[in-house]
């Protein structure tokens, strides 16, 4: 038997970051995948830090999203620092369009959306938005300018999370395949591995994302279900884009800011369940919306095309915190939101570890809310 103070089922970004911030609070620390570490939706995503809601059910997650976003810097600095590897962080805002509809009603609703979330949000004349980014299509009818959003190269963070918890002394243990939880009482106290092996720890954080539920002891609390996204890569010769741009039809994220440029394009969402794969009608709806955002994409190259499985939830809130038995805490269904939410998740994970409290009122994302009217809401209060 194996033993560490915290087991981390998931090596995504979310758990390798977790790792990270617990050993550097001098505790052992052992990750745990079912496949190749940082592989799924970590290293599928796009790379937007927005903490701007994409839908309704999405707005309780802002002001977490807000706090994350301001971790940012800090984080990138202490796993560049350790890892010696560069995540690509970019500052500098993201346009959003509007290219149907009542264009200045639908704007006016977004600035005030926006402003009254505590994000701010600068409404742009058409010659404004023109002259920052010289390559929006003629469709676009309306624009703002989201100042405070960033972005990063999931793949880069990833590599450089990986280096900096290995360099802090986590064990990385790619290809295990956790069964169950181990439990002694009302204590969880480990995991069981497919290879009969068990894992002993004193805390266990569950943040498989959307393999949550195929944990059997986990699935009450984590009712998680894949949501495919497939996703594009451009090689764009012509005019660089200089911001992260949206519409309501898609989104384009440059990687930097010289040509020839590689331009991130999706998404999808899909219930498909564990099926990653592509599909004609994916793509063309990705190409048909970034070419309508910027027209002279329709000439670059596709330098490549996959899919990666998110972690969605009933509520798409994410499952965070203590359940009502001890030493499990849960980090997951984190849905589209896995790379923006990871400094706070990390932070919030560890401050329950190690100090039994958090910072973050973190009680709407509880595990316990899907137990119903019988949860013992208590542990969140411990």
């Amino acid at each position: 038997m194996k033993t560490y103070d915290v087991v981390i089922v998931g090596g995504g970004i979310i758990g390798g970051s977790i790792a990270f911030d617990l050993a550097r609070r001098n505790l052992r620390v052992a990750v745990l995948d079912r496949q190749e570490l940082m592989h799924e939706a970590s290293w599928a995503a796009a790379g937007m830090l927005s903490p701007a809601p994409d839908c309704p059910a999405a707005i309780p997650l802002v002001p977490l999203g807000r706090a994350s976003l301001a971790l940012y810097p800090k984080f990138v600095a202490a796993v560049e620092d350790a890892s010696g590897l560069r995540t690509r962080y970019r500052a500098g805002g993201a346009v959003e369009v509007i290219c149907h509809g009542d264009a200045g009603r639908e704007l006016s609703t977004l600035v005030a959306l926006h402003r009254g979330l505590g994000l701010a949000c600068e409404p742009l004349r058409l010659e404004e938005a023109r002259n920052m980014e010289p390559a929006l299509g003629r469709e676009v009818q309306a624009a703002a300018l989201l100042p405070d959003e960033c972005s990063i190269e999931p793949r880069a963070l990833a590599s450089a999370v990986l280096a900096a918890a290995a360099s802090a002394g986590v064990t990385l243990c790619p290809g295990v395949e956790v069964n169950s939880l181990a439990r002694d009482g009302n204590k969880c106290v480990g995991v069981k591995v497919s290879s009969g092996e068990h894992f002993h720890a004193a805390h266990v954080v569950l943040a498989a994302g959307c393999w949550s539920s195929q944990i059997p002891e986990a699935a009450p609390y984590a009712p998680t279900v894949p949501i495919r996204g497939q996703m594009v890569a451009l090689r764009n010769s012509g005019m660089p884009i200089r911001h992260v741009l949206r519409s309501e039809r898609g989104y384009l994220v440059p990687r930097g800011v010289e040509s020839p440029q590689t331009v991130v394009v999706g998404s999808t969402v899909e219930n498909a369940g564990f099926e990653k794969r592509l599909t004609s009608g994916g793509i063309e709806k990705i190409l048909s919306a970034a070419n309508e955002l910027a027209p002279e994409l329709a000439k670059a190259e596709i330098v490549e095309t996959w899919s990666g499985l998110r972690p969605g939830t009933p509520d798409q809130l994410p499952i965070l915190g203590p359940v009502d038995f001890d030493g499990l805490v849960f980090a997951t269904g984190h849905y589209r939101n896995g790379i923006l939410l990871t400094p706070v998740t990390a932070k919030l994970i560890g401050d329950w570890i190690t100090e039994g409290r958090t910072s973050i009122d973190w009680e709407m994302f509880s595990p316990l809310r899907f137990l119903g009217d019988k949860a013992d809401r208590s542990a969140t209060a411990r």
